[in-house]
């Protein structure tokens, strides 16, 4: 019975151990979070708790950019700690709101982001939706072809990388193939 007991307490302190290395990694570990251009344009799902404090001391970040509906405001409570911290640290926040499932941002979005990034006191700036939706990563795009002059080809392996290596759909691919024209 003895070693039963010693059996469990074994197991009880590896299974705390593994759920504090997991707490940490995530603490420490901003979802889906992507650099495009060093000091200018980064790319992740949504921040949450201290996720805007290691982004305004490690990256500067000037401008929060949220493409996220309005709709989508009220799934969690993440809207309204993600203003206030805009608000009380001093930090540009922007909704550039593009319909969950849609993607493909019209022109007005288009030209308000490219507006954004076209201003160098919003700079360095942090592109986020949600981490299921790909509209942060197409967004990037429109930027990089518009503004950069990147290839469609480079432009796509940037997406592809955003999205966690996934290829782009054709839908994908054809909206970014016109912005070039």
């Amino acid at each position: 019975m003895g070693k039963i007991k010693k059996h469990c307490k074994t197991l009880i302190v590896i299974a705390l151990v593994v759920v504090a290395i997991v707490g940490l990694v995530r603490h420490f570990h901003i979802k889906n979070f992507h650099v495009v251009e060093p000091g200018i344009l980064y790319t992740s799902g949504q921040p949450r708790n201290m996720d805007y404090t290691r982004l305004l001391y490690k990256y500067h970040i000037a401008t929060f950019i949220n493409v996220r509906v309005a709709s989508e405001h009220r799934e969690q409570n993440w809207y309204n700690e993600e203003v206030t911290w805009m608000r009380e640290n001093g930090v540009n926040y922007v909704e550039l709101p593009i319909e969950k499932g849609d993607r493909f941002p019209d022109e007005e979005i288009q030209d308000k982001f490219l507006a954004v990034m076209a201003a160098v006191e919003n700079l360095p700036v942090l592109l986020h939706g949600s981490s299921g939706e790909k509209r942060a990563p197409i967004l990037t795009a429109v930027w990089l072809i518009k503004s950069e002059g990147l290839s469609v080809e480079e432009t796509i392996k940037i997406v592809e990388k955003i999205n966690d290596d996934r290829k782009v759909t054709e839908a994908e691919n054809e909206f970014i193939a016109q912005l070039a024209n």
